[in-house]
């Protein structure tokens, strides 16, 4: 006989809980003990020095007296998203198929909501595994109109995101970085069929997308280093209540320390 709960579907069973379908199936990616804790010690280091690479990460390492060497750090720093902020000789490869576009925010004044929205991923770590965060931030007000976690930087769960963000409006340009998730066909094809801009970071250049590497260092210094979630459903839970807080309770300097829904809200809502 089937119970009570099992008659309920996955999909309503995770709207009730407020989660992403597919958060329901997920489990925190693994490394071993030790690569966990170099993953979090490198992180933390580039929130503070996005400009160290895995030669300046192992050299820090190292004076710190682990024993590690570079080919690791670089293996775990590509796991990670991670890649150190200086100009590079060359642009990115795009995957096959998919097409770069032109960065479209230099010299421009962000100066109305939804005018610009801007879109990154991160890596977040958790008890005995990690996951990766993306969320997507309205760039003249600093709200978060949304955001998704997974194990895997796939395309899924970002669509999800901007789906989730198409419910406070529609930008005019969403900006992100060259990443395949970003420049595939179904992510592109999504924000072209809203008849949004479409603008790429240079390679190399996460200072192109300053507003949500900001965010990303309030997020973790703020909710993931102050506390150690165990799974994906706790994970969820706490960035819900921190993006709550953030949108709706967190006094920003930037915007005369009004919350970002103070300002969002004088336009939108």
């Amino acid at each position: 006989m089937v119970g009570k709960h099992e008659a309920i579907s996955i999909q309503r069973q995770c709207e009730l809980l407020g989660l992403s379908r597919s958060t329901y199936y997920y489990e925190p990616q693994m490394e071993s003990e030790e690569n966990l804790r170099f993953m979090r010690m490198v992180d933390e280091l580039y929130l503070d020095y996005p400009f160290y690479g895995y030669r300046k990460m192992t050299a820090v390492l190292r004076k710190d007296g682990f024993q590690v060497n570079e080919k690791r750090i670089l293996r775990l720093m590509r796991i990670m998203g991670l890649e150190a902020i200086h100009p590079k000789k060359r642009t990115s490869i795009p995957a096959k198929g998919h097409t770069v576009y032109p960065y479209l925010l230099r010299n421009i004044v962000i100066e109305r909501v939804n005018q610009v929205w801007s879109c990154d991923i991160t890596y977040i770590p958790i008890f005995g595994g990690f996951f990766y965060l993306v969320a997507i931030i309205d760039v003249f007000s600093r709200f978060v109109v949304g955001w998704q976690i997974s194990n895997s930087m796939d395309t899924s769960f970002c669509i999800e995101a901007v789906e989730d963000g198409f419910l406070y409006g529609t930008p005019e340009i969403f900006n992100t970085d060259q990443g395949s998730q970003f420049t595939s066909l179904a992510f592109t094809s999504l924000l072209k069929s809203k008849k949004i801009q479409i603008s790429m970071n240079g390679k190399g250049r996460c200072i192109d997308n300053v507003w949500v590497e900001r965010l990303w260092r309030s997020v973790k210094r703020e909710d993931i280093y102050l506390r150690e979630y165990r799974s994906g459903s706790e994970l969820h839970k706490g960035l819900q209540k921190y993006f709550h807080f953030y949108n709706f309770q967190r006094l920003h300097q930037a915007l005369n320390y009004n919350t970002p829904a103070e300002i969002f809200r004088q336009k939108q809502w």
